[in-house]
């Protein structure tokens, strides 16, 4: 699997089973910040699909029939798709083909 620690701790973020709680700000936030906030984070203008994720409730936000992140539903989360995807016109972060048989933690 791509990025065994991201999945985990996304998987925790969306509400799957873990055995501690999983907080966006402590646990979530710092990963996509150096991996998604380039093209998804606070700055509107360098801003790509209109998807912001450094809040939580704007990455949880439905935005064109689908939402980054579903509580409760991995199969539902865009981003689970995105991350796992082995079409290199929709795996996000786009450089990760690059980084294949990488560790990004």
């Amino acid at each position: 699997m791509k990025l065994p620690i991201l999945a985990a701790l996304l998987l925790g973020s969306i509400g799957i089973a873990s055995a501690k709680s999983v907080s966006f700000n402590r646990d979530v936030r710092p990963i996509l910040s150096s991996k998604c906030f380039f093209c998804h984070g606070p700055s509107e203008k360098s801003r790509k699909a209109k998807l912001r994720l450094d809040l939580e409730e704007h990455a949880c936000r439905e935005l064109d029939g689908f939402a980054a992140f579903v509580r409760n539903s991995l199969e539902d989360s865009e981003a689970w798709h995105r991350i796992t995807s082995e079409d290199p016109d929709e795996v996000m972060p786009p450089w990760l083909g690059e980084l294949e048989g990488t560790s990004l933690a």
